[in-house]
């Protein structure tokens, strides 16, 4: 198989396409860590995709906040990094910046642009063969929503029904604990800030699990679940490929879980059948046992526990673990739907950015070979590539995008002074395009990797342990069906490490195919790693028919 780089220009050779006799040894093998099924379901859902929040990406129209012009602008330096899908925060109207607020679910936010522009935006896309993949938000409306404006106006009016309540006496001390995903302990809300009021609702409180400013829409009302469904088949009609459902967890309180399940396994059915190819991917904060059940009614799900995960191996210095939990995790989502597509990321658009949870800028380098190497599909969040940093509160950690310097960049957004992401923190993707071995090199390089190696596409995981093995060492197989089988190593510690391999896997994997740094040593034993490098080997039965020499 010879690589071919998705109709952009060739990087530098680091990389070459392997050909590889599939692997016999099955020393570390952990159940269900086998691939999932992939048959029935389209190339692009195990791609990597490319996590952007409009509002700082690229201002085209020059007013400060970004928009679809900027975006479409960008649409080729996305496609030579070889994302193949872009996820986008939401786009609809809405009283705040974030747009988690929805008030018209079938309208674009003007901040954004016209739904010509959105409509344009779907076919400069399509053009280059990326899907948009819109993010929905369906756990609840903005309080500023005519449904939710109507329902408090008038209790008699069908919009009631539409949200959830309670009297207050009987929620007056209903508080519960802080989520991951929420700080908010009190979920039952007065009637506030609204123009008009029935009295009737002076003795009531409407259910909002993330803040008062965003009521609960009644899933148990079918004219709700009939309106939600309308709006998915609205937007694939336009040509959207796919959603990101927000708080999928949440479409019904925390105890009826049940419920919530069936629900999207009713959406995913009417989703499939307004458009096969769509992808479902959904947020459902939670450890592997809570999240795999979600997965009979979603394609895939994001892996909090892996990104939780990689960020503690560097922190900790101790990654012997990482491949160990990550096989548990698939075996887990394994038996309840072997078709499951696993999301993966380092930190997306609520959590501080990496560079900031990580102990020194080195290791972000090595988060980037483990993101790109373990199995799943992944999920880059814009500006990670370049090295952003971003820390809480939520706008700090959704700073504009830096495209070139300061003087130069006319597309860069202006809606919020930067705090931690600017031209003395970070270096723009102008000047770090022409660097060799900068971070953006090393992102489009591994991207294009992932894309052309059938291993790590969609091969199998099998973690390496052997006795004596250093905790820093994270080692492990990648083996796919069509016969290429990869070994990796990376050391997440803060002191060099030897690896030293067993006696099968040292004479099956003969090859060193890619070596992170130049002072990474590769010996008869295995390999000598410095803190924060990555070693690859690959069959010593092999063929490359790369028309590059491996390096």
């Amino acid at each position: 198989m010879t690589m071919t780089w998705r109709n952009r220009r060739v990087v530098p050779a680091l990389w070459a396409v392997l050909v590889l006799s599939l692997m016999l040894w099955t020393g570390c093998d952990r159940g269900g860590s086998d691939a999932p099924d992939e048959d029935e379901a389209p190339a692009w859902h195990y791609g990597t995709t490319y996590h952007v929040f409009v509002h700082s990406f690229a201002d085209g129209n020059g007013d400060g906040i970004g928009d679809f012009e900027g975006l479409i602008q960008k649409l080729d330096y996305i496609d030579e990094m070889g994302f193949e899908s872009i996820w986008m925060l939401p786009v609809h109207p809405s009283p705040s910046y974030h747009k988690y607020d929805v008030t018209d679910y079938r309208a674009i936010h003007p901040d954004y642009g016209t739904m010509d522009d959105f409509e344009r935006l779907l076919d400069e896309a399509e053009a280059r063969d990326i899907k948009i993949i819109m993010d929905l938000v369906v756990n609840h409306t903005a309080r500023d929503h005519p449904w939710f404006q109507q329902a408090v106006a008038d209790t008699t009016s069908p919009y009631y029904d539409f949200y959830v309540w309670q009297d207050a006496e009987a929620v007056a001390e209903a508080e519960v604990d802080a989520g991951p995903d929420t700080d908010n302990r009190q979920q039952w809300h007065p009637v506030e800030d609204v123009d008009s009021v029935d009295a009737a609702l002076n003795d009531q409180r409407y259910y909002g699990y993330f803040w008062g400013g965003m009521p609960d829409l009644n899933f148990d009302n079918p004219a709700v679940r009939d309106s939600i469904i309308s709006i998915g088949e609205y937007w694939l009609d336009k040509g959207v490929d796919g959603f990101r459902l927000d708080a999928a967890k949440h479409i019904y309180e925390d105890d009826r879980a049940d419920d919530t399940k069936d629900w999207w396994r009713t959406f995913r059915a009417e989703m499939e059948a307004a458009d096969s190819d769509v992808l479902l991917v959904g947020e459902v904060w939670d450890d592997a046992e809570a999240v795999a059940p979600y997965f009979e009614g979603l394609h895939s799900l994001f892996n909090f526990d892996l990104s939780g995960n990689i960020i503690e191996a560097f922190q900790t210095g101790e990654g012997d673990s990482l491949a160990v939990d990550l096989a548990d995790t698939r075996a887990t989502y394994d038996d309840i739907a072997p078709s499951f597509i696993d999301a993966t990321f380092l930190t997306n658009h609520d959590q501080p950015r990496i560079l900031n949870e990580l102990p020194q800028p080195m290791h972000m380098r090595t988060a980037a070979y483990l993101l790109f190497t373990l199995p799943g599909s992944p999920y880059v969040y814009y500006g990670e590539e370049i090295g952003m940093y971003g820390t809480k509160p939520d706008p700090n950690i959704r700073e504009p995008m830096l495209w070139a310097p300061a003087e130069e960049d006319s597309l860069r957004a202006t809606w919020i002074e930067p705090e931690h992401s600017t031209d003395s923190t970070v270096t723009p993707v102008s000047v770090q395009d022409a660097q060799d071995g900068s971070l953006l090199n090393l992102y489009r390089e591994l991207i294009h990797l992932r894309h052309e190696t059938d291993a790590l596409r969609r091969g199998s995981l099998h973690p390496v342990t052997y006795e004596g093995m250093p905790e820093r060492l994270s080692i492990y197989e990648r083996r796919s069906d069509t016969g290429e089988s990869l070994l990796i190593a990376h050391n997440v510690g803060a002191q060099a490490a030897d690896v030293i391999l067993p006696d099968e896997l040292r004479e099956r994997y003969g090859t060193v195919w890619h070596e992170s740094d130049a002072l990474v040593r590769s010996n008869d034993a295995g390999a000598l790693l410095p803190p924060a490098t990555s070693i690859i080997w690959s069959d010593a039965e092999s063929n490359a028919t790369s028309d590059e020499d491996p390096v």
